[in-house]
């Protein structure tokens, strides 16, 4: 094949063998036509799609750097698609619609926090891990309950929200960095004192404290 030949003067084909070059997993290997294979199938009939239908070729050159912000363009476009139409990461979206290639900075107890998917009793009972969602201070085990009002994380509390502005609370608590260290405090502190919720631990038995701390 032309584009494997080191010494053809086919502008194309030495374009080809130069990825070829700097591309070693890559391998070119002929392929009988019109034999049952698939991709090769396919690939005749998208070749006699373009001679019927296809727009003509341009020689014209882009700039690398125009090309690459059509791609970053499309690419995100279609994540804002695929990131507002999905059915997972819900409380996340409602927290960060739109998408970005900048960094969130968030760590692991941001992360546990607003998502909710964490030691909070709320969601091991909606997961079947606790036949209980409440707290062992007496109130339900949400995010939102140790964030503002459990006897246990009232060093790192902040003014609970009104229920109608819950949703716009966690917006501006995720864009303050001074919130978040209190969240973070909240999480770490609930990862390392467990026996605090001791109550609610005793009702799923692969989150059990060590026999010495009962």
């Amino acid at each position: 094949m032309a584009s494997s030949n080191s010494k053809s003067t086919n502008e194309t084909a030495r374009k080809i063998f130069k990825i070829l070059l700097t591309n070693p997993r890559i391998t070119v290997s002929w392929v009988k036509a019109h034999a049952g294979n698939i991709g090769n199938e396919r690939a005749d009939q998208l070749a006699k799609d373009a001679t019927q239908h296809g727009q003509p070729y341009s020689l014209i050159k882009l700039p690398k750097p125009h090309i690459k912000g059509l791609l970053r363009k499309s690419m995100l476009e279609e994540w804002q698609t695929s990131w507002k139409n999905g059915d997972t990461g819900r409380k996340i979206y409602n927290i960060m619609p739109s998408v970005s290639l900048r960094p969130t900075n968030w760590i692991r107890e941001d992360i546990i926090f607003f998502s909710q998917h964490g030691p909070f009793p709320a969601y091991l009972k909606r997961f079947h891990l606790s036949d209980s969602d409440f707290c062992s201070c007496g109130g339900i085990g949400t995010a939102l309950h140790y964030a503002t009002e459990c006897i246990y994380t009232v060093s790192w509390h902040m003014r609970k929200p009104a229920p109608n502005f819950e949703q716009e609370w966690l917006k501006r608590v995720a864009n303050n960095l001074v919130s978040r260290r209190e969240i973070r405090g909240i999480i770490k502190f609930m990862s390392e004192n467990r026996y605090l919720f001791l109550d609610s631990l005793n009702r799923f038995p692969s989150l059990q404290l060590p026999s010495e701390l009962n």
